[in-house]
């Protein structure tokens, strides 16, 4: 394909902001529109608050918005039969399946996070969980700016799946302690959510021994790093054909 045609959910976001720019970097790939509640009259391609009003002919979907727009957005997809890479997080279950059944009728690209180092932090804590547990308690900290929304993270839950799937799925995840006065269970995987100030996002997985304690960490410097990896899954899936992408798929 010589250019990727990218229609942009949420394009006056922080990330849509981020991703605008980005993009502008690249020859062969190209916002054509966009979707937001916020307005612009200066922007470089028009901008629908409604997508499905959308006259402009595209290749990829890319959604970093919120999840108020995610059924405007499924509906885009199906209706113009186009790839979407699905960056929003704090979906529920039920939009995660509805993802699923999207993805028998177009290409779906979705992540918690669009970092490949978040993703080789997951492929490493998968790899220590299956050696270390159930000798080793697993705690996962998770740290994002005040202005986020859901917590805990997408990340934090996409990392505890991993670990969960590595253990059997025997653990049982904790968000909170405060209303217990016991002690903890081996099969507790422990989630704790941090908000304030800029932090861009920090994820912290410990296993903790009796006489060892060992953390990955990750650690987002700034939003680029997201937006890179949202661009890079748009190039990606601008060919794809029906089913379910990830991250990993694209590495690979």
């Amino acid at each position: 394909m010589s250019e990727v045609r990218i229609f942009l959910s949420g394009c006056m976001g922080r990330m849509g902001r981020v991703i605008t720019e980005m993009c502008e970097e690249y020859e062969d790939t190209k916002i054509v529109a966009g979707s937001d509640v916020v307005e612009n009259p200066n922007s470089a391609f028009p901008i629908y608050k409604d997508p499905l009003e959308c006259q402009e002919e595209f290749d990829v979907i890319v959604d970093f918005s919120h999840v108020s727009a995610f059924a405007g957005i499924v509906k885009l997809a199906d209706t113009k039969k186009k790839p979407l890479v699905m960056c929003t997080t704090g979906l529920s279950n039920f939009q995660i399946d509805e993802l699923k059944e999207l993805s028998e009728k177009v290409g779906v690209f979705y992540s918690g996070n669009m970092s490949l180092g978040i993703n080789m932090l997951i492929k490493l804590v998968k790899d220590a969980a299956a050696k270390l547990y159930p000798g080793y308690d697993i705690e996962i900290v998770e740290e994002h700016h005040n202005r986020k929304l859901d917590a805990p993270s997408g990340t934090a839950l996409m990392i505890a799946d991993a670990i969960n799937e590595s253990c059997d799925n025997q653990l049982e995840y904790v968000f909170e302690r405060q209303s217990k006065r016991q002690q903890r269970d081996k099969k507790e995987l422990g989630i704790s959510s941090i908000r304030g100030g800029n932090i861009v996002g920090e994820h912290k997985v410990m296993f903790i021994g009796g006489e060892e304690i060992l953390t990955v960490s990750h650690s987002a410097q700034t939003r680029s790093v997201f937006g890179r990896g949202a661009v890079s899954a748009a190039r990606y899936m601008a060919d794809k054909g029906p089913g379910m992408y990830n991250m990993q798929s694209m590495v690979d």
